[in-house]
């Protein structure tokens, strides 16, 4: 599919016959968190997409390490690696889109061996580097969504003086990548990924890729806007402590975090909003700081994690003397609306201020 061909909302497809692929490819540097995550979606969750519960959805085939239950010898047709070759051969019945998990270590630093593979090369029988699948796949993929902080940034793996080079999807591939129909890569950070979030996307991108919703909004780092687009503590209930100027000093309060290594006021993520599973859990709204895992800079530029940050050290003082105030005044209104107006009372007399109009 070319970008001229790339439907739109305009074309109002039949999608009755549509279908897509989704190739997953969690061989990189990863503990398969993310896929982990996913398996708890519930807006929408993984179950709703392969079955096609929700209107307009394609049939999608899902190839999936964690849930594919195709296996057996390289070469056979049962084997599970074969949906990949078949898309590097433009054998597939349908566009597909690309799912990478885990960081990209660079093969090209080291004398010998590998760092990461996916499956066999059939005709040599030599592992196939993971870097090796992601620029094969890339440019003929629909769509390339990165899941997790380790596939969109490098995360952990990518930590100063790590001997693999690691880095995330969009540093392998140049972060002015587009897809043939001219769709840019998608990164959906978290480690893991906040699981509502990636299926979301997964979702939008397949809709997208039916020609039922325009063209994905993303943010300079490539993360959904409607996702990201605001920061831990715009949707942290903590936060009306933080404008009070009243901290916590240990993990037992329910105050603001940011004086023992909370970095909710810089980093974008909904967490707090949306929480973890059906709206419960989440870092801060169970007692945990931010340690900003879904940030670009993670983890070098954050650690030690459980240090107060150094914005933290102004601000908070700032707040303090402005929070002083704003309780003092708060609670002088408290006074004059914390009691009933005196017309509600007994008696035998009308006494709210009401006069008829007749009279």
């Amino acid at each position: 599919m070319t970008a001229a061909q790339t439907p739109t909302m305009r074309d109002k497809p039949d999608v009755s016959d549509a279908k897509v692929h989704i190739l997953w490819i969690n061989a990189g540097l990863s503990c398969d968190g993310d896929s982990v995550a996913l398996t708890s979606a519930t807006q929408p969750s993984i179950e709703d997409i392969v079955l096609g519960v929700l209107p307009g959805l394609p049939e999608v085939a899902v190839h999936w390490p964690l849930i594919d239950y195709e296996n057996g010898p390289v070469g056979v047709r049962d084997d599970f690696i074969h949906w990949f070759h078949e898309a590097y051969n433009d054998e597939l019945d349908a566009p597909f889109v690309l799912v990478v998990e885990g960081s990209i270590p660079n093969e090209k630093i080291k004398s010998e061996g590998y760092w990461a593979a996916f499956g066999n090369d059939p005709d040599t029988g030599d592992p196939i580097p993971t870097s090796d699948w992601v620029e094969r796949l890339a440019p003929k993929a629909l769509a390339v969504l990165a899941a997790g902080t380790c596939a969109t940034y490098g995360g952990i793996h990518a930590m100063e003086g790590n001997p693999t080079g690691a880095m995330g999807v969009a540093d392998l591939l140049g972060w002015d990548f587009r897809t043939p129909a001219g769709i840019p890569i998608v990164n959906v950070p978290g480690c893991p990924t906040h699981p509502d979030n990636l299926s979301e996307t997964i979702l939008y991108l397949l809709y997208q890729a039916t020609g039922q919703a325009p063209m994905i909004p993303l943010d300079e780092k490539l993360r959904p806007t409607w996702l990201f687009g605001a920061t831990v503590h715009e949707g942290c209930a903590r936060a009306g402590y933080y404008e009070q100027g009243e901290f916590a000093e240990d993990y037992n309060s329910q105050k603001c975090l940011v004086k023992i290594g909370c970095w909710g006021p810089v980093v974008k993520c909904n967490v707090p909003k949306r929480g973890w599973i059906n709206g419960l859990g989440g870092c801060p709204n169970v007692g945990g700081i931010c340690i900003a895992c879904t940030m670009p800079g993670f983890p070098d530029k954050f650690m030690p994690f459980m240090d107060e940050p150094p914005g933290a050290t102004v601000s908070s003082r700032a707040i303090k003397a402005y929070g002083g105030m704003i309780r003092r005044l708060r609670t002088m209104t408290a006074k004059t609306v914390d009691k009933e107006p005196s017309w509600r009372a007994k008696g035998t007399k009308l006494t709210t201020g009401y006069t008829a109009p007749w009279r």
